[in-house]
C-alpha cells in the first residue's frame, strides 16, 4: 500500500510517499529515521489489471537479478549511485524502474541504502534489509550483496525444482477433473438413456453411474458455484492464523510430501541463520528475522519459543532440543558450533546437508505422485468402461 506523510525533521517540514503494509509500519519507519510525524494517510492506487499484475509487477526473480548485478558492480569498484544509474538505463519494467528511481532519490538525499530499501518491504525482506545494514556498518556492502545474491539464487533454484515437480501432476489432476466432470455431466447421460428403454436389470455399478450422472446433469451449475464457494471459504480460512496453523501441521504430517515442506523450512532457517551470524548480526536479531520471514507457522512458533529461551540465557542448541521438532543432527551440530565458536560455518554445512535431503525428497515425491495419478486415472476409466459395457452383455444374453 502507498502512504503519504507529513513530518518534521531537523526543523524542516517533509512531505513524502512510502510503500508499507500499514500506518503502524510507516510510523515505525519515521521514528527510526528521527522524523516527528504530523499526519499519515493512504493513497489509493489505480486498479491493478491482470496484465499489469502478471507482467509489470516486481517479481522475486527481479529482486534476485537486481541483487546480483548490484553485487558485481560494487565489487568492481563502482559507487552505489553509479551502479543504480547503470541499472536504470538497463531496466525496462516500469514498476522496477520506479523502485530504482526512488532508491536513487533517497540515497542522493542522504539516506543510507538499507533505509531506502525499507520503503519497499513487499519486495525486500527483513533478512535482505538487515544484511545490507550490516554491510554498510562493516564497510563490506559488496561482499554482503554477493553472499545475499548467492542465497537468493539458491532459493530461486529450490523454488524452480519444487515448481517443476508439481506442475506436471497439477496439470494432469486439473485436466482429469475437468474431463471427468464433462463426461459425467453431458456425455454419459446420453449413452445411458438407451438402457432405460430395455426392461433388464442393470448392474450396481451402472445404477450408481446413472444416479451420479443424472445428479450432475441436473445440478451442475449449483455444484460449480458450491465448489467455488468452498474454495474461497477455505482460502479465507487458511489465511487466518488458526487455519494456517492447521494447514501447515497437516502438510508436515503428509507422507513423502510432508518431508519436502520440512526440508524446505529447515534449509531456509539454517541458511538464513548462517548468513546473519557470519555477517555480524546478533543472534537475537537473527532469530527475530527468521521469525519474521518464516512461512511455515509451526517452525515460526518454534523459533518464537527458542528466542524466549535464548533471552533467558539458554544456548541455541539446547533451546532447539527443547522445542522437539528439529532433527537431532541440527541440534547436535548447533551445540558443536556454539562450543567451538564457529556457529555460522556449522549452520552452513547443515544447510547444505538439508539441501541435498530436500532434493532427494522432491525426487521421492515426484516418483510417488506419477504412478498414483496413473492408478487413479486407470481406476476411474475402468469403472466407466465396466459400468457402460456390462449392461450390453446382459442385453445380448436376454435377446438370445
Amino acid at each position: 500500500m502507498l502512504f503519504k506523510f507529513k513530518a518534521i525533521k531537523e526543523g524542516k517540514l517533509v512531505v513524502d510517499k512510502i510503500q508499507a503494509d500499514s500506518q503502524e509500519a510507516v510510523l515505525r519507519f519515521l521514528k527510526t529515521g528521527d522524523y516527528f510525524p504530523i499526519s499519515i494517510w493512504r493513497v489509493d492506487l489505480p486498479t491493478t489489471t491482470l496484465f499489469s499484475f502478471l507482467f509489470k509487477r516486481v517479481s522475486f526473480n527481479d529482486v534476485v537479478d537486481l541483487t546480483r548485478q548490484l553485487a558485481i558492480m560494487l565489487d568492481a569498484g563502482l559507487t552505489l549511485i553509479d551502479a543504480l544509474d547503470i541499472l536504470k538505463k538497463q531496466i525496462t519494467k516500469p514498476n522496477l524502474l520506479n523502485v530504482l528511481e526512488n532508491l536513487d532519490k533517497e540515497i542522493r538525499a542522504g539516506r543510507n541504502f538499507s533505509s531506502a530499501l525499507s520503503l519497499y518491504p513487499q519486495y525486500f525482506s527483513g533478512l535482505y534489509i538487515s544484511l545490507v545494514k550490516s554491510g554498510e556498518a562493516s564497510g563490506k556492502l559488496s561482499d554482503i550483496l554477493i553472499r545475499l545474491s548467492d542465497n537468493l539464487e539458491k532459493e530461486r533454484a529450490f523454488r524452480g525444482k519444487l515448481r517443476g515437480a508439481l506442475i506436471y501432476p497439477a496439470f494432469i489432476i486439473v485436466g482429469m477433473v475437468v474431463v471427468a466432470f464433462v463426461m459425467i455431466t453431458f456425455v454419459i447421460p446420453k449413452l445411458l438413456e438407451l438402457y432405460k428403454e430395455f426392461n433388464t436389470e442393470l448392474p450396481f455399478s451402472t445404477k450408481a453411474l446413472l444416479f451420479i450422472s443424472s445428479f450432475f446433469s441436473k445440478y451442475w451449475l449449483i455444484l460449480i458455484v458450491g465448489f467455488a464457494t468452498l474454495v474461497i471459504a477455505l482460502v479465507n480460512y487458511f489465511n487466518t492464523k488458526s487455519g494456517k496453523l492447521r494447514l501447515d501441521s497437516f502438510l508436515l504430517r503428509l507422507p513423502v510430501i510432508g518431508n519436502v515442506f520440512k526440508m524446505a523450512a529447515l534449509v531456509d532457517a539454517t541458511r538464513t541463520l548462517s548468513i546473519l551470524v557470519s555477517s555480524g548480526v546478533s543472534l537475537m536479531e537473527a532469530l527475530s528475522i527468521i521469525i519474521e520471514t518464516s512461512s511455515n507457522l509451526i517452525y515460526k512458533n518454534a523459533f518464537e519459543k527458542i528466542k524466549k529461551h535464548v533471552e533467558k540465557g539458554v544456548s541455541l542448541g539446547i533451546a532447539m532440543k527443547q522445542s522437539g521438532i528439529f532433527p537431532p543432527i541440527l541440534v547436535q551440530m548447533t551445540l558443536v558450533g556454539e562450543q567451538t565458536g564457529h556457529l555460522d560455518e556449522t549452520l552452513f554445512r547443515v544447510s547444505r546437508y538439508f539441501e541435498l535431503d530436500s532434493e532427494l525428497a522432491i525426487k521421492a515425491m515426484t516418483t510417488l505422485i506419477e504412478p498414483t495419478i496413473l492408478i487413479v486415472i486407470g481406476t476411474g476409466v475402468g469403472f466407466l468402461v465396466f459400468s457402460i459395457i456390462t449392461p450390453i452383455y446382459s442385453l445380448t444374453s436376454s435377446l438370445k
